[in-house]
C-alpha cells in the first residue's frame, strides 16, 4: 500500500516521528523505529514484523496499545490499534516541533592584532562597510 496515496484518506492526523519502539508478536518482541503515530495507528519500520492480520502489542515508553498489523511493505508496517487512543496520549509521545527560524548571518570580526590599521581600514570601508554596533545581551 502506498503511504502517500493513503495520507489524504486518514481519519486522524499523524505526527511524523523517528523514535525507538517495540512491537510484541506471537514469536517474540521486535525492536522497531516509530515513523508516525496517530490515535488510530502507527507506522513502524523494522525487521521481523508479522504478517498482515497478526495480533500485536505496540509499546513506546508507557504507551501500550493492542492492535493488528494492517499491512507490510518490505521493512515497514502499519499497525491499526484495537481502541482509539486519546489525543492527550498521542501528544504525550510526540515531541514539540522545532523552530524553523533561519540562522542569522554574522560577519566575521576583524581582529586588530591580526591586521594592520591600514588593512583593517581597507576591509571595513571597501569590503564590509563600517563596523556594526555591538549588541548588548
Amino acid at each position: 500500500m502506498d503511504e502517500s496515496s493513503t495520507a489524504q484518506n486518514r481519519r486522524s492526523r499523524r505526527s511524523q516521528l523517528l523514535m525507538a519502539a517495540t512491537v510484541e508478536t506471537e514469536s517474540g518482541s521486535v525492536d522497531v523505529t516509530l515513523r508516525n503515530l496517530s490515535a488510530e495507528g502507527a507506522l513502524v519500520e523494522g525487521d521481523g514484523i508479522s504478517e498482515p492480520g497478526s495480533e500485536v502489542v505496540f509499546r513506546k515508553n508507557d504507551l501500550c496499545a493492542s492492535g493488528r498489523v494492517a499491512w507490510v511493505n518490505q521493512r515497514r508496517a502499519g499497525i491499526a490499534f484495537d481502541a482509539k487512543l486519546q489525543p492527550e496520549t498521542v501528544l504525550r509521545h510526540v515531541p514539540a516541533p522545532r523552530s524553523r527560524v533561519d540562522p542569522v548571518f554574522k560577519r566575521p570580526r576583524l581582529a586588530s592584532h591580526v591586521l594592520s590599521a591600514e588593512e583593517r581600514h581597507w576591509c571595513e570601508t571597501l569590503i564590509w562597510g563600517p563596523p556594526l554596533p555591538s549588541v548588548e545581551r
